[in-house]
């Protein structure tokens, strides 16, 4: 094997079309493949994506509502209802610590996630949660359970 005999696989590449050099090439001459007229056959063209030829465009055209806070922060919203499911199925144990590295193991979260834990649902387990937000009747449910609810830093 020898780098200077390396080449694509057969049918990994396409000839690429020139354009543009000269009448014998059959895409030559003085339109070259752009059409004789229209402001895309001179050069220099460069239209935007989005523009639509003087329309309104479409970004604006939409009605746009409310109020979107680019500086909100998002978390992953988990119910004691899917913690007594994970306890109920085996795949958490009520002796440790539910982490959110432990809710990334059993796939409820993702590794980036802030994970909030919502009161939806019942819960009878004692579970020792460490999570980035709790809701008061989470935290209400947890502690009647005979659990604990602690905020883990961001």
């Amino acid at each position: 094997m020898d780098l200077s005999k390396l080449k694509p696989a057969q049918g990994a590449t396409k000839k690429r079309k020139r354009i543009g050099r000269g009448v014998g090439s059959g895409r030559g001459g003085h339109s070259a493949t752009r059409g004789t007229k229209g402001q895309r056959s001179r050069s220099g063209a460069s239209i935007p994506a989005w523009f639509e030829g003087g329309q309104m465009p479409l970004q604006r055209r939409v009605p746009k509502f409310g109020f979107k806070n680019r500086f909100r922060t998002e978390y992953r919203a988990v119910n004691v209802s899917m913690l007594q499911r994970l306890v109920d199925d085996g795949r958490l144990d009520p002796a440790e610590p539910v982490t959110p590295e432990v809710l990334v193991q059993a796939g409820v979260a993702r590794k980036s996630d802030l994970v909030k834990i919502l009161g939806g649902g019942d819960l009878s387990a004692a579970l020792q949660v460490s999570a980035h937000a709790f809701s008061a009747t989470a935290r209400e449910k947890l502690e009647a359970a005979g659990g604990s609810a602690t905020i883990v830093e961001q």
